[in-house]
């Protein structure tokens, strides 16, 4: 199965979900090494990229050419809303998308650059300016995702899903739960179907769809196009192409084990301390760093690799972790 999005086609449509601090370039690339239908980057804030601000500029890196890559913009305002849109299309996004999900106080909260990801949710009229602003700027398609509503008395993603289907969104992407609820409690793959039967352009499910069997059971009870992979790829970049595999019959991906997975770790934390310089990259590459070795089952050396400051350390570190270990996929 093969979702349109204009020119492009994303087949398998199993979709690696925007992570603030984790899908970054390096991270992506990965990813998209294994197989995936569209790689999303960290949100970005729209009037900081224009602005030039250093770390919104980093999320925007696309930097490789091998997969569809999305960008995802973040604002209140229809002007840098647009203005991004315009200046990551020229950096060569195939695809942009509009957050009116993140449910972070910081993003939420007025003030500020604040009350935009699913905060939005409560202004309708104004997350339909902005959604006409980037569809209007770019040539580019442009997709949107939302959570389910604000809180349970406000479930109104059926809703602003057919007004951004009448202003050219075309492909929409629910998280199953509220932004009250964070990430509390079980993400609702059903109340997802409402939103199907509203639009007639393709819905993505995501929340809580981890591996192959929980992919299965979000597909059965939205009704939906494809899936969204978060969290579940943390660790383990070839998940995206195990469910793709298991779902859609694409090339089952060949997970590398022991030295070998040990030569993944190393090549993903190197292309970290390249992309961000030494200092930074050694603290963003702890989180992943972690990921890997959590997968695996890994304790040996776990503390020595997290907190070495030598990168020749830690790679020798990860090459004696997984060596010796028959990892499972």
């Amino acid at each position: 199965m093969s979702l349109s999005l204009g020119a492009i086609s994303l087949h398998p449509p199993v979709i690696l979900a925007p992570m603030a601090g984790i899908t970054d370039l390096p991270f992506r690339r990965m990813v998209a090494g294994f197989g995936a239908g569209l790689v999303v980057s960290e949100m970005i804030a729209s009037e900081e990229v224009m602005k030039a601000q250093p770390l919104a500029r980093a999320r925007a890196e696309l930097g490789f050419a091998e997969a569809a890559t999305s960008v995802q913009l973040a604002g209140r305002d229809p002007y840098w809303m647009a203005e991004a849109a315009r200046y990551v299309e020229a950096q060569g996004a195939r695809v942009i998308d509009i957050n009116m999900g993140c449910p972070a106080k910081r993003v939420t909260a007025a003030g500020g650059n604040g009350a935009c990801g699913s905060a939005l949710m409560k202004e309708p009229e104004l997350a339909l300016a902005l959604i006409e602003a980037v569809v209007g700027a770019v040539s580019v398609p442009v997709t949107l995702k939302t959570r389910l509503g604000w809180d349970d008395q406000s479930l109104n993603a059926p809703k602003i899903a057919k007004s951004a289907e009448g202003a050219g969104v075309q492909m929409i992407t629910i998280h199953g739960r509220t932004r009250c609820q964070f990430y509390k409690g079980r993400a609702d793959w059903a109340a997802i179907a409402a939103v199907k039967a509203a639009v007639a352009v393709p819905v993505i499910a995501n929340g809580d769809i981890v591996d192959v069997a929980s992919a299965r059971q979000a597909l059965a009870q939205s009704g939906a196009d494809g899936v969204m992979i978060g969290r579940g790829a943390e660790g383990a970049p070839w998940r995206l192409a195990e469910i793709a595999h298991a779902l859609y019959g694409t090339p089952a991906p060949q997970v590398p084990e022991g030295a070998a997975r040990a030569d993944l770790v190393i090549a993903h934390y190197d292309h970290m301390l390249e992309f961000y310089g030494e200092s930074l990259g050694l603290r963003v590459a702890r989180k992943h760093l972690g990921w890997y070795l959590e997968v695996a089952d890994i304790t040996a050396n776990r503390d020595a690799i997290l907190t070495a400051t030598a990168p020749a350390t830690v790679r020798a570190l990860i090459r004696d972790s997984f060596a010796a270990v028959q990892v499972a996929a």
